[in-house]
């Protein structure tokens, strides 16, 4: 009998099973937690490459003349400017600031995007989305017939180059463009996760296994490895990267997130910009902040962080920093909270000082 039943599976469940992975539940799907360890997954990716499936993420694809009309009043950032084969960033905010998810966005043409979002809020944004989408918008949900791959580290370019005659080098920062690996049509996307440079592949679901396969053949002369939603974590979380229902959530702005630079106040109306003008108007009232543990203990998430017996915020994502190699935080706290901090771990103040973010910077 299978295991795991009852959740959903990408189509590299049984690779993964093969591989010695550990599966977990994440977000309602059976996922690789890990392979060989953490620690040795995370710097694998910042010493060389790993390669990560990320199939669970949703695809959404607005379609029409109306559609950048649709993506701009659902996106906090300014889609009007985006050539085709660019990609950006944004938080979805409902009207009252808090977000409903944060996205990229694709430009396929000028009248055609694809919205790739968080797999445990899939459902919710596709009905998002329908409610306030134009009629003559169709939209589409490719999530199930697509796969994801994310290759990342500062070998994934050349290891990709290998199965590939698209030119990588010539795809910049947040652009993609269409071509063959090894055989398979994909979207290959240069954004990630991780800090590192790397690239993402889209592409139909049943050439998954055969791909997966290839790339890892081709990268493991050189110490390419597989990573799970471990590594995948301790990466993000060490560059500084927002993860939804931990940084971002219905009840945090993406101006208390840090996220200003995503959110467009001048462009025309959006979904929640009323509530984001007055929340800058008034003064933003929580802000997220690095942390560095100075007494010994880790930091994790819900742990409240204390300044003079008070507690004036919460600590969002935590853990011991494996490239880094120190106890680290993120934390939402009060505006304007400084001196002496803590981190209550079990009901006893552990001291802290506030750091820039990201923690990493390749």
């Amino acid at each position: 009998m299978e295991e795991h039943q009852g959740l959903k599976k990408t189509p590299l469940y049984h690779v993964h099973i093969a591989t010695g992975a550990k599966i977990v539940e994440f977000g309602g799907w059976a996922m690789p937690v890990q392979y060989s360890g953490i620690i040795d997954e995370h710097k694998a990716v910042r010493s060389k490459a790993g390669l990560f499936d990320v199939s669970h993420m949703g695809e959404l694809r607005l379609q029409g003349p109306e559609a950048l009309k649709a993506v701009q009043l659902l996106i906090t950032n300014d889609a009007s400017r985006m050539q085709t084969g660019q990609i950006i960033y944004s938080p979805m905010c409902l009207d009252s600031g808090g977000v409903v998810d944060d996205l990229l966005v694709y430009r396929l043409g000028s009248e055609d995007f694809l919205l790739v979002v968080n797999a445990s809020n899939t459902e919710k944004d596709l009905e998002w989305i329908r409610q306030h989408c134009p009629e003559d918008v169709t939209i589409t949900d490719q999530s199930s017939s697509t796969a994801q791959l994310a290759i990342q580290g500062p070998l994934a370019g050349e290891i990709l180059q290998r199965l590939t005659g698209v030119d990588l080098a010539s795809i910049k920062y947040y652009r993609f463009a269409f071509g063959q690996v090894s055989g398979v049509e994909c979207l290959i996307s240069r954004t990630g996760y991780t800090g590192e440079d790397g690239f993402e592949l889209y592409f139909d679901a049943k050439y998954a296994a055969d791909l997966w396969h290839k790339i890892m053949a081709a990268g493991l002369p050189v110490g390419l490895v597989p990573i799970g939603l471990g590594a995948r974590d301790t990466l993000r979380f060490e560059a500084g990267l927002p993860l939804y229902g931990q940084e971002l959530s219905e009840k945090i702005t993406p101006l208390e997130a840090g996220l200003g630079r995503f959110v467009k106040l001048p462009k025309e109306d959006f979904i929640g910009r009323q509530a984001l003008l007055a929340q800058e108007a008034h003064g933003i009232p929580r802000k997220l902040v690095g942390l560095e543990m100075i007494d010994r203990g880790i930091p994790r998430g819900g742990y409240p962080v204390i300044a003079q017996g008070q507690e004036i915020g919460v600590v969002t994502s935590g853990t011991f920093a494996p490239w880094v190699g120190k106890n680290l935080a993120m934390a939402l706290i009060r505006y304007g909270a400084e001196g002496d901090l803590e981190v209550s771990i079990r009901g006893r103040g552990y001291r802290c000082q506030i750091i820039p973010l990201p923690f990493y910077k390749r």
